[in-house]
């Protein structure tokens, strides 16, 4: 049987990081990459849980972690939404305004 999942897209439950902190991290990195969209929902607890292999209450800690990097926004009876995100600036590309 053949993963489909990208290597930055699995979860390693032998590593010292807990996996609710992996699964955010990837979250966060979708979120960055665009694959999720600002505005637009992440997907649910329950579907985190099933794609993943990992409890619901995992996912639900997972989620909450996006909500304390402050990636995500829950509205309840709705879900988690994704956060508008200012534009990245890297050091030495500000436009000065004298």
């Amino acid at each position: 049987m053949s993963d489909a999942r990208q290597p930055s897209s699995s979860l390693d439950p032998l590593s010292a990081r807990p996996l609710y902190v992996q699964l955010a991290d990837i979250i966060a990195r979708k979120i960055a990459s665009g694959e999720l969209a600002p505005d637009r929902p992440i997907p649910s607890e329950n579907h985190l849980a099933g794609e993943y292999g990992v409890a619901r209450l995992t996912a639900r800690r997972a989620t909450q972690e996006l909500r304390e990097r402050g990636l995500v926004v829950t509205v309840r009876g709705k879900g988690s939404f994704v956060v508008e995100q200012p534009p990245v600036t890297t050091p030495g590309s500000a436009v000065s305004t004298d």
